[in-house]
């Protein structure tokens, strides 16, 4: 995994490098004020809130360490080279699915912005992978776990 690439935008570099600093920071005095306060509690052994605060620490550790491995790795896309003839990462795009006959709009990013909830899809995912590289008009199918999807490519923005 040591080649592989994390494709951010300017925006989510930001916004990685501003959790980073939040989880550093507040995150960590929170956290040992946790510790704190569950060992005067008394014996470690059977003090189910120092186990949960060394818990959320050894979380909080660890996604301090991932993000510090996606920043060490990330491609910053330079967004003013793409166009909106075809849909690449960073771009938007709205689709009709057919059968549902339901406009989407979708972002594609890369896997650390994606937010499947907000509609901001990882061009790793089974959508973006099929839209990648199309155009508005192109009928697209998505095989997807639910099954199989047919969008058509109505616009693409960024």
């Amino acid at each position: 995994m040591s080649d592989y690439q994390f494709i951010l935008t300017q925006s989510g570099l930001e916004d990685l490098k501003r959790e980073l600093k939040e989880l550093r920071t507040t995150g960590r005095s929170d956290i040992a004020e946790k510790i704190k306060e569950a060992k005067s509690f008394g014996d470690l052994s059977e003090n189910s809130e120092y186990d949960e605060a060394k818990s959320e620490q050894g979380k909080l550790e660890a996604r301090i360490n991932e993000i510090e491995y996606m920043l060490q790795h990330a491609k910053i896309l330079d967004e003013s080279a793409f166009t909106t003839e075809v849909v690449n990462i960073g771009a938007k795009v709205r689709v009709l699915d057919i059968a549902e006959k339901e406009e989407i709009e979708y972002q594609i990013v890369g896997f650390p912005q994606a937010d499947p909830v907000n509609r901001r899809i990882s061009d790793d995912s089974p959508i973006g992978k099929a839209l990648l590289g199309r155009k508005v008009g192109d009928v697209v199918d998505v095989e997807a776990p639910a099954g199989v999807f047919k969008f058509e490519i109505l616009q693409i923005s960024k």
